[in-house]
């Protein structure tokens, strides 16, 4: 909010030809250590829907995960601005597809040939709709199919930082070095006010794609307010930072509900996300106790409600040791 304020000054030029705008390019090529092209837009839904279209052609597939969030949490926005590509959702317990099943549903769209949509594009998100992190190999092995079939792989980052900082690894060994094209980078869900860009680590992939935003509604004339707050972002590692609290009382969570009897993590929390099944006796307690979370009916187990617990980067102690409290008094 401190550098929406500060890049209220002066008349500057408009539509990106700010000086902030073209500071976070550099800054951009700096994080992820290549050259690059980004372009900021305001919303998640907005960076996935137009990157993929600019990945995949009408007529064709993109493969990723069946309850990837450009499956089920954004209104077709991918299959409109492709112009209908089809979103073909593969079966992964853990959120995780792999290579494997990639390769045997692009050998099958091959064998169907006109029939078929053709193959087009790649997403995988990180981390991922339960919480867990691809390693960079299983990147790496994803890339290796998208190659050998002439395809893109695209990644939906809107928890990228939660992601690296599991992994432990540099932005750049987590994308294009593991072969990721296009890489949807969010900052909301870490801290900004409206934020995210879409970042393409080979500058020849973007031809045009100034338009593709302009046509969606995405180019703001006052850039500079989605680049200034992107910058913050970055500054002094301060997304990183963000995200370790966020990943942090994840943990801290999830220490304490596998302490409480009858409760069980679904998924290994890996990021900032907490899947737990526990009896619904105790999830209605909870939420009658003024509790909110999101009952999380794709993973629950037989006999028990599944809920869905997010942290942030502005969640504090206090607020998870008040939640263990109450569940293991309810319980």
């Amino acid at each position: 909010m401190a550098a929406i304020a500060a890049a209220n000054v002066d008349s500057l030029a408009s539509y990106g030809g700010d000086p902030l705008t073209q500071r976070l390019t550099q800054v951009a090529k700096e994080v992820f250590e290549t050259d690059l092209v980004i372009f900021p837009v305001a919303t998640g839904t907005a960076a996935n829907a137009l990157a993929l279209s600019q990945l995949a052609p009408p007529y064709g597939a993109i493969y990723c995960h069946e309850a990837a969030h450009i499956v089920t949490d954004e209104c077709g926005a991918p299959e409109f601005f492709t112009g209908g590509a089809k979103l073909i959702g593969l079966p992964a317990a853990d959120g995780r597809i792999s290579a494997g099943q990639i390769a045997s549903a692009i050998a099958f769209a091959n064998e169907m040939g006109v029939h078929h949509v053709m193959p087009g594009a790649i997403s995988i998100t990180q981390a991922t709709e339960w919480g867990t992190v691809y390693d960079n190999a299983q990147v790496a092995a994803i890339a290796e199919v998208a190659r050998a079939n002439h395809l893109q792989v695209h990644m939906d980052g809107a928890r990228f930082a939660n992601a690296l900082v599991h992994l432990g690894c540099s932005p750049a060994q987590a994308t294009w070095k593991s072969g990721v094209d296009v890489l949807s980078f969010g900052a909301t869900k870490n801290g900004a006010l409206c934020a995210e860009a879409v970042i393409f680590f080979n500058p020849q992939q973007c031809v045009d794609f100034d338009r593709r935003r302009k046509r969606a509604g995405h180019l703001w004339s006052k850039l500079r307010f989605l680049s200034a707050q992107l910058l913050a972002y970055l500054d002094k590692d301060l997304w990183l930072a963000n995200a370790r609290n966020a990943n942090q009382t994840a943990q801290r969570m999830a220490q304490g509900l596998r302490q409480i009897s009858g409760v069980h993590l679904v998924h290994p929390v890996q990021a900032n996300e907490v899947f737990v099944a526990m009896p619904e006796k105790l999830v209605a307690a909870l939420e009658g106790a003024g509790f909110g979370f999101y009952r999380w009916p794709l993973c629950a187990r037989k006999d028990d409600v599944a809920i869905r617990l997010v942290t942030s980067y502005a969640t504090r102690d206090g607020e998870i040791d008040a939640f263990l409290s109450a569940a293991r008094r309810l319980a």
